[in-house]
């Protein structure tokens, strides 16, 4: 995509570098067309919410060591890494009749379907295919299950993209109406946030669907299964609203470049890395706040209801005399999850507002990013509180310990439910700020946030690899890795605040008229 200029602040629309071109400028969208397609994100949240809170103990019920299973989670984001640049170079160069996202959508939707279906039938397919169900280990099941995972989280990565592209689209250049469309994509990922941990708690699930119930996959499985039908019902459901609801201009061939060929991909990472090239200091900005805010937040994502068994709790994992307690505590830390999700979901709404109260969306996230660093640092006191107070019946320190206090388990889950706040400027602004930087970045609304998504999954990369190591190193536990995000935070708000520019007017004005530089 060429840089605005002033000379193209007229009534034609600036030409991508794709070469491609729409049949005439369009006006922002309505806002309910937005909503609709924000909407999208509540299904894909809810499959996410289900991997957070039930796939790991369904892994090791499979017969997967505990210490191998973090790695499974690995492909998220690697898939991320790969598949959204992919996706967001393909669909903005789509010409199909339906329109530039909208095919990568419904592809994404399908896709999680299948990876559901494998999924939940791992075991059932693995008994078919020869597991002996009185082994530990099925590895038959393992191997489907990996395979459908992998695929839910290509499916999943699939379908952000494209979907935070349309509502770009949508907005067609309005600062306020991208913001907006953010933030109702940030409430809707709360929404399916609070379903899905919802879906997860609930033990009878499984009486919905009698039918899951099989010798190879007992109540946990089954509810598991259940969950995931009602997944790819909401999701389903809400993907073909919004497909029919939310029409697309059709993009075709530059008649007046007929030699340029299109790749089909080949260039698609050599684009990747030349728009890094072409990127404006804005956008590195951007990237750098980015990346030091997700190696703030994903040691928390990771690790926030094993903190509460352990460190909370004071439980263990396994079938020792403490692992009651773990349980206990992992199940606060979804309570915790659920009023985390409620927040976000309240603050999503009020992004808008609470920008314009505090001076502009890069101070708010400043702001933010300090809250956040705060959290993660209060949680090395809760936890020295638990400590402090952990008693034992009888007091035999080798004996199941006593829940916390009731001070102590609200302190934790005050702490959850503060960390919404932040969390949902980390889902909002940062894409909301690449989709108005990337009018003069060289590259499209797709591919500019595929750069921005490496930007996320990159620091998820590393937190995932050296977090466990760096924990032990310190005597185990997860406050180190705390510790080190509540660095990370006040460094991102820092940079923020400092650094981060605000978009010029003329920048404002330049994409509204020319309708936003990407169509």
């Amino acid at each position: 995509m060429e840089p605005l200029s002033k000379n193209n602040t007229n009534n034609n629309l600036v030409k991508p570098s794709l070469n491609v071109e729409t049949l005439d400028p369009i006006e922002p969208s309505p806002l309910r067309k937005i909503i609709v397609v924000a909407s999208i994100a509540a299904g894909v949240q809810f499959g996410w919410a289900l991997q957070l809170s039930l796939l790991t103990p369904y892994v090791q019920l499979l017969g997967i060591p505990h210490k191998w299973a973090s790695f499974i989670w690995l492909c998220g984001p690697i898939s991320g890494m790969l598949v959204q640049p992919i996706v967001g170079y393909h669909s903005d160069r789509c010409t199909s009749r339906f329109g530039r996202r909208r095919p990568f959508i419904a592809a994404g939707a399908l896709a999680v379907a299948v990876a559901v279906f494998l999924i939940g039938y791992a075991a059932d397919l693995g008994h078919a295919t020869g597991d002996n169900l009185a082994k530990q280990s099925r590895p038959r099941a393992i191997a489907i299950f990996v395979v459908g995972f992998w695929i839910l989280d290509v499916a999943n990565n699939m379908l952000q993209g494209p979907c935070r592209a349309l509502l770009a689209d949508l907005s067609a250049g309005d600062h306020r109406k991208t913001r907006n469309a953010n933030a109702f994509f940030s409430f809707f990922m709360a929404v399916g946030n609070v379903l899905g941990y919802a879906a997860g708690s609930f033990s009878g699930l499984h009486r919905m669907f009698p039918f899951t119930m099989t010798k190879a996959c007992d109540i946990y499985c089954a509810n598991l299964k259940s969950c995931f039908f009602l997944s790819i019902i909401l999701l389903l459901t809400l993907t073909t609203a919004a497909l029919i609801y939310v029409k697309e201009r059709a993009l075709v061939p530059d008649q007046k470049n007929p030699n340029v060929k299109e790749d089909g991909g080949i260039q698609c990472f050599g684009e990747l890395f030349g728009a890094f090239h072409e990127l404006k200091r804005p956008m590195w900005i951007l990237l750098l706040v980015t990346c030091l805010n997700w190696i703030a937040w994903f040691p928390f994502l990771l690790f926030d209801t094993d903190w509460m068994g352990k460190e909370i709790y004071g439980g263990k994992v396994g079938n020792g005399k403490a692992s009651k307690s773990y349980d206990m505590g992992v199940h606060a830390g979804a309570l915790g999850l659920m009023l985390n999700s409620i927040v976000l979901g309240v603050t999503s709404l009020g992004v808008e507002f609470l920008a314009r109260v505090v001076g502009g969306v890069k101070r708010l996230w400043g702001i933010v990013n300090f809250l956040l660093a705060i959290s993660l640092a209060m949680t090395v006191l809760v936890t020295k509180m638990a400590e402090h107070s952990r008693q034992f019946p009888g007091g035999d320190v080798n004996a199941d310990p006593l829940p916390p206090t009731g001070a102590i388990k609200a302190g934790a889950l005050t702490l959850f439910s503060v960390l919404g706040i932040p969390l949902a400027i980390t889902y909002s602004i940062p894409f909301a700020l690449a989709s108005i930087f990337s009018i003069t970045s060289g590259a499209g609304q797709g591919l500019s946030l595929g750069v921005l998504n490496l930007a996320i999954v990159i620091p998820q990369m590393i937190v995932s690899v050296l977090s466990g190591p760096w924990d032990a190193a310190f005597g185990g536990g997860n406050l180190p890795a705390f510790v080190v995000g509540a660095v990370a935070a006040a460094a991102s708000g820092i940079l923020s605040i400092v650094l981060l520019p605000s978009p010029p007017p003329e920048l404002a004005k330049a994409a509204t008229a020319t309708g936003g530089g990407f169509h």
